[in-house]
């Protein structure tokens, strides 16, 4: 944990960001949910959550606030841990029987992602898998179709709050698929550390480590991007300084301010690419239902070692920057080793129910997957095969 002073005082973590979107950020926040629902025009807002948050009080708070305000709210839970496009369907059923004129997605990276995929859906005429983001099918969308949105994460990992785009699972094709559009980023996001507090030590972890893998494969992403590569390195450094005090300590409000600042950065990083970390662990959660962070987690260090000849510089010079002990790829290597251990995020792919019955149908589908071609060595089927039986197996070298 870092020693200055203004780092660990949570009232000094306050701010009003304007990138990459409006951002009102800091601890009890929340309060001001009302007030960026009527700066986007909303009169009667829809709230979008999963079941489990549902029966939680911030989210009746929440909602009672808004009644307060003036801005009568409705409440749709129907969201799986890894949403489905019915979930998205009857989510906008919901919206137009209701008579709503926005979203407020609330949650971890499910609610997120599902409660933007309605407010995107809202207006459309043509079904959600037009827009899958392949090529320019996003140019399908009316663009006046498309609701209002406010985020407001309770998790700190995904980064959904600062994306354009939704992971979405067809279930008929058990294929996760991204559905974009630059709209679906939120007009603006409520970020209050306070609603993380309650994160058991276990999801911390996991979506902590999502976060990571989101710098992490934007950072090592080829192509030039030096803005998202510096976004990258500073939320990497914030993992690096917080993630284990949020895990330990899940009441240290500036290490959940810390790490909620760390998830949005990685999405906005991401815009540059990411990897086979997220190839191989898309089809794994569509196939096993896997936590999708937990996944990303348990295939990085695999996926590195794989990577290793195109980003060995690039590890270097981050671990320099991050301060590792004899600066190298090995440094990187050995540190997520380690802080995986810390956190208690399991070795191998067994740890999370996986297995090798699917392994050719895992390697095709993540060879597909849209992260597949950024990453930084050119793969198809048989290299998915070898990262993912190296994950199977625990085999680094």
């Amino acid at each position: 944990m870092p020693s200055d002073a203004a780092s660990q005082d949570p009232k000094s973590l306050k701010g009003n960001w304007g990138f990459p979107t409006q951002m009102i950020f800091g601890p009890g926040r929340i309060k001001n949910l009302g007030q960026a629902c009527k700066g986007l025009g909303m009169a009667r807002p829809l709230l979008v959550t999963d079941p489990g948050l549902a029966a939680l009080p911030m989210i009746a708070d929440a909602i009672a606030a808004n009644e307060a305000q003036g801005l009568p709210t409705g409440l749709f839970t129907a969201v799986k841990p890894n949403p489905v496009g019915q979930n998205v369907d009857d989510g906008v059923v919901a919206y137009r029987a209701g008579g709503h004129d926005g979203v407020i997605a609330f949650g971890g990276g499910s609610a997120l992602d599902c409660g933007k995929a309605i407010g995107l859906m809202a207006g459309q005429a043509r079904p959600l898998w037009d827009f899958e983001d392949k090529g320019d099918n996003w140019k399908r969308v009316d663009p006046d179709g498309v609701a209002p949105i406010v985020a407001v994460p309770t998790t700190a990992g995904t980064g959904s709050e600062t994306g354009r785009a939704s992971v979405i699972l067809d279930e008929e094709t058990h294929i996760k698929k991204i559905i974009f559009h630059p709209k679906m980023m939120p007009g603006t996001v409520v970020s209050d550390p306070e609603l993380t507090v309650g994160l058991p030590a276990h999801i911390t972890a996991a979506t902590g480590m999502d976060a990571l893998a989101h710098c992490l494969e934007a950072y090592c992403a080829p192509g030039y991007h030096p803005m998202a590569e510096g976004v990258a390195v500073e939320g990497i450094r914030l993992v690096k300084d917080w993630l284990p005090t949020a895990v330990k300590d899940g009441g240290n409000l500036a290490a959940r301010a810390h790490m909620l600042a760390a998830a949005s950065m990685g999405s906005t990083a991401f815009q540059k690419g990411l990897g086979a970390i997220h190839s191989i662990s898309h089809p794994i959660g569509a196939l096993y239902d896997t936590h999708h962070g937990l996944t990303n987690a348990v295939v990085m260090p695999y996926v590195l070692a794989f990577n290793r000849p195109a980003i060995e510089d690039k590890m270097t010079r981050l671990a320099a920057w991050l301060g590792l002990p004899s600066p190298s790829f090995t440094a990187i290597q050995d540190w997520v080793l380690a802080l995986r251990a810390e956190v208690g995020i399991p070795e191998r792919l067994d740890g999370i129910g996986v297995g090798e019955e699917r392994i050719d149908e895992i390697a095709r589908m993540a060879a597909e997957d849209p992260t597949a071609p950024t990453n930084p060595i050119p793969v198809g089927a048989p290299e998915m095969r070898q990262m993912f039986e190296a994950a199977l197996n625990g085999r680094l070298g």
